[in-house]
């Protein structure tokens, strides 16, 4: 997803960027992972002068929950709203749930989707230079998962229905509107990339049940409609679980797939397996005009404290922010650091020496911030 933009030294002296950005290091391993990005995005602030970051911190999650009884305080959320960005680490621990024995995870998040209509997740899936796969061949990954992030089961969310503790209930939602615009979405970040590795086509691919429910064949219809607009991008459709066993089979024919959340709630997990596992599988959420970008992994409680957590996928979730901000604002400053940040992990992870215990090393949590910032500098 993050394009070279060209040398530092062929920035305009003139323009300046500025941005701020609402942080949430919530829990767990959350913190440390955090602190590990802001230690790259400084270095890329220090490197770019005219790229200006205002960081600013909030506390919401489990923990916040626990000591004050809410899970994503108003003044958090306005943060949110106000900020140029916003950059969440992780959220949740399994001991601290609401009264109904649910965890508060999904509540926060579910509140600041709606609340940014951030419409769209965005799960790349690429595998790095000396990252250890468990397939043995195709192992070309650079593919992106796009989840439909406010409809389908998820729909549901603090609704359902039991009946006299006998039958239970949750409805599937797909609209025209929501699937219009993932389908827009999805084809023109095909248009940007350089296509699936296996011939270089940018391939927009729907994941559906189409042969078995009306809602899923309305998703498939609307989004095949969709793709008259785009002749230069190849659409196709498969069935979920035909594309369960392609993706482990021959993940270098696909580019972007497309699906509802509950589907790709389970595909995103299914792709990061096949790159290194979630401490390299970055996020992001998207909207009109907000973005939120996160690891894929959870907090990780019986890691906490212990500094030995990949903070990779929090860095690279960093690149993807600079690179929606870029996009967003046209500007060439904020994806020179979307670019600086993913060659420094890339250099990083082609050393070899410097890597945490997921992905074969012995390093620290702040020994792999240290030495993707000094790649940077």
């Amino acid at each position: 997803m993050i394009e070279s933009v060209g040398d530092v030294s062929a920035q305009r002296p003139d323009l300046q960027s500025k941005y701020t950005i609402a942080l949430l290091p919530g829990d767990g391993i959350g913190p440390e992972v955090m602190d590990a990005a802001v230690h790259v995005v400084n270095s890329v602030t220090n490197l770019l002068p005219n790229l200006n970051i205002e960081l600013q911190a909030h506390e919401a999650g489990a923990q916040h929950y626990r000591q004050f009884g809410e899970v994503l305080p108003s003044k958090a959320l306005e943060a949110c709203r106000e900020a140029d960005a916003v950059l969440l680490s992780a959220i949740g621990l399994p001991d601290v749930r609401n009264a109904d024995g649910t965890e508060v995870q999904p509540q926060m998040m579910m509140g600041l989707r709606r609340a940014l209509d951030l419409f769209v997740a965005v799960r790349p899936v690429k595998l790095y230079p000396g990252v250890p796969t468990p397939l043995k061949a195709n192992t070309d990954i650079d593919l992106v998962i796009l989840r439909e992030n406010l409809e389908g089961l998820f729909a549901s969310f603090g609704g359902g229905c039991v009946v006299h503790d006998q039958v239970a209930t949750d409805s599937i939602v797909i609209t025209r509107e929501a699937t219009t615009r993932l389908s827009e979405f999805a084809f023109l970040l095909a248009g940007r990339r350089s296509g699936r590795p296996s011939d270089g086509k940018p391939t927009v691919t729907c994941v559906d049940k189409a042969n078995v429910f009306r809602s899923f064949a309305f998703f498939r219809k609307v989004m095949s409609e969709t793709s008259m607009a785009y002749p230069d991008i190849q659409f196709e459709a498969q069935y979920v679980d035909a594309m369960a066993l392609y993706l482990v089979q021959n993940p270098s024919a696909y580019d972007v797939l497309v699906m509802e959340n509950q589907f790709g709630d389970i595909f995103s997990d299914l792709g990061a397996a096949l790159v290194g596992g979630l401490g390299m599988a970055p996020s992001a959420e998207i909207g009109p005009k907000h973005g939120l970008f996160q690891p894929s992994h959870g907090s990780a409680p019986h890691l906490a404290g212990r500094n030995i957590a990949n903070p990779i996928a929090t860095i690279l979730s960093a690149g993807m922010m600079f690179d929606w901000l870029g996009d967003k604002h046209q500007d060439h400053i904020a994806k020179q650091a979307a670019t600086l940040i993913e060659d420094a992990v890339i250099r990083t992870l082609q050393d070899g020496k410097v890597r945490t215990a997921d992905i074969g090393g012995t390093s620290s949590t702040s020994e792999v911030a240290a030495a993707i910032a000094d790649h940077i500098g």
